[in-house]
């Protein structure tokens, strides 16, 4: 039997937490925790299990994390390093209070809440965070910076569109552009000659400038788009959410949503119908 989610042991005076977190190796369990949370990747690449499901970070990867989710993060590579944020019940409720907020008072919600930043997003938040964590030992201006924290990073997940801008090559941008909007699977082929690049070089580009494969990066995006269409279960069957999403057949969605999520789609639709 799982235990029931608990409060951590923050300092009472504080709204929530903020610290900077650097790979150590050391063993640990899973856990959950009525606090929501948020990792932000700055270096290096990790796992996080969740739940019956599975996030594979790399730089600028944004994670956020609620209370009725177990998590353990796993096999994090000797450059690993995050920050990381916690927020208290009560400031949430607060705060929460906008049309696109809602989910941040949910404990399970349905979906996936891991999506890629452009990279002067991700340079910009680590310098707020920077600022708010050093005064820490001043309640008044940390709790009114962690206040701002909590709004801003939610702010930049749900206007994030796995689309690496800013300091990347051209080609790589408009690749995950044509990816995150089509509809119907584009060949390798394809997708190479609107990058003005042979495959093998967009592929090899793609990897070393966002931390995943073009593979791996397409099937995030289609799974996501299954999220969207999908919603909570009661609108659309599974099958026809998959195919909307740009899947040609439930075996191909089958084997992408287990290799992106670590379980399979039955497994998910039971969970979210039960929630």
């Amino acid at each position: 039997m799982r235990s029931k989610p608990a409060l951590l042991k923050l300092p009472p005076e504080l709204d929530g937490q903020l610290w900077f977190h650097r790979g150590a190796g050391q063993v640990r369990s899973m856990h959950r925790h009525l606090e929501p949370e948020f990792n932000l990747v700055t270096r290096g690449r990790a796992t996080y299990l969740l739940g019956q499901g599975r996030y594979d970070l790399a730089p600028h990867s944004l994670i956020w994390l609620f209370p009725a989710q177990e998590h353990v993060l796993v096999r994090e590579s000797p450059d690993f390093e995050m920050w990381i944020g916690v927020f208290k019940p009560a400031l949430v409720r607060r705060l929460a209070t906008g049309p696109g907020d809602k989910t941040l008072l949910e404990e399970s919600p349905p979906g996936r809440y891991s999506r890629l930043l452009a990279a002067e997003e991700s340079r910009r938040l680590q310098k707020l965070f920077s600022r708010i964590e050093a005064v820490r030992n001043e309640s008044n201006h940390f709790n009114a910076g962690i206040a701002h924290v909590l709004l801003d990073t939610w702010k930049a997940f749900l206007e994030a569109k796995d689309i690496p801008t800013g300091d990347v090559h051209p080609a790589v941008e408009k690749t995950a552009q044509i990816i995150r909007a089509e509809t119907e699977a584009l060949s390798m082929e394809a997708l190479a000659e609107g990058a003005g690049l042979s495959a093998a070089h967009l592929s090899r580009l793609f990897k070393e400038q966002t931390g995943i494969s073009l593979m791996d990066f397409r099937s995030r995006s289609r799974i996501d788009r299954f999220f969207s269409i999908y919603g909570n279960g009661r609108e659309k069957k599974i099958l026809q959410a998959a195919l909307e999403a740009g899947f040609g057949s439930y075996a191909q969605f089958h084997r992408i949503f287990k290799k992106v999520t670590g379980r399979g789609p039955q497994a998910y639709r039971r969970g979210i119908v039960k929630s």
